[in-house]
């Protein structure tokens, strides 16, 4: 599992969803959809229209894949932090319950605000 809690060296780029579809296929369920994906060097992370996706590249070869999967219907809060004129970084905090708070790290270039707007039409 993707270690939430350590704080990331590498922050989450925007990528085009097609880029990693392959990857999460075989996980999506009949009709869910992606949305949005971002990545950092090896790991990346997706949006779909019922969960959030984690998936940490793990060994020399990146063959092994964890995935880990974050139902929006445990999400408890969410926080949606904007890039600043100094900050040039975008965050989004989500608190799930029975794992806490996840913190996921965005270059300023992400629209943070969709990825709010998303989690908002999912939870409220």
């Amino acid at each position: 599992m993707i270690d939430f809690f350590s704080g990331s060296v590498f922050k989450l780029s925007q990528c085009n969803p097609q880029d990693v579809a392959g990857d999460v296929a075989p996980l999506l369920v009949p009709g869910e959809q992606l949305y949005y994906a971002f990545k950092t060097v090896r790991d990346f992370v997706v949006f779909t229209d019922k969960r959030l996706i984690a998936v940490n590249i793990q060994g020399m070869t990146g063959r092994k894949r964890d995935f880990t999967s974050l139902p929006y219907s445990k999400i408890q809060a969410f926080s949606v932090e904007t890039a600043g004129t100094f900050d040039l970084d975008a965050e989004l905090d989500l608190w799930f319950s029975g794992l806490g708070k996840v913190r996921l790290e965005f270059k300023g270039n992400s629209d943070i605000r969709a990825l709010g707007q998303l989690v908002a039409s999912r939870v409220l």
